[in-house]
């Protein structure tokens, strides 16, 4: 069992950017992929980005390829989301969660179905 806590979220101007952190507990968070998804209202929870077990290789959404940027760092137990040129479509409750395997790539195919763990959402509002 991994526990997850997301922070970092809030309200901010499109163009601005913004910073997720998600801190993990757990044996199993070095070993496993780590991902980011997002909800907006109405909509499926979709993969966002992914990092491999090692932080060596990353999956991104079409959507935020170039702007956003995933990271980890296992000493901390913790993985980030930076954000950049954020849009108003990026509003949506954003997710932490751990995958039940340990790469990226694998984890942004299977999306949600691929998921061990998630954390609590963090909304973050991107205004026009």
């Amino acid at each position: 069992q991994v526990l997850l806590v997301e922070s970092g979220g809030g309200l901010v101007q499109a163009g601005g950017s913004l910073r997720l952190s998600c801190a993990a507990s757990g044996r199993a968070f070095s070993s496993s992929a780590m991902g980011w998804f997002r909800q907006a209202p109405g909509k499926d929870r979709d993969v966002v980005a992914a990092i491999s077990w090692s932080g060596t290789f990353t999956y991104y959404a079409d959507s935020v390829q170039g702007r956003f940027t995933i990271s980890r760092d296992n000493v901390k137990n913790t993985v980030y989301l930076q954000m950049n040129s954020l849009k108003p479509e990026d509003t949506a409750v954003y997710y932490c969660a751990v995958s039940d395997a340990p790469g990226a790539q694998v984890m942004g195919a299977r999306g949600s179905r691929g998921v061990r763990n998630w954390g609590q959402g963090t909304q973050v509002t991107v205004s026009s």
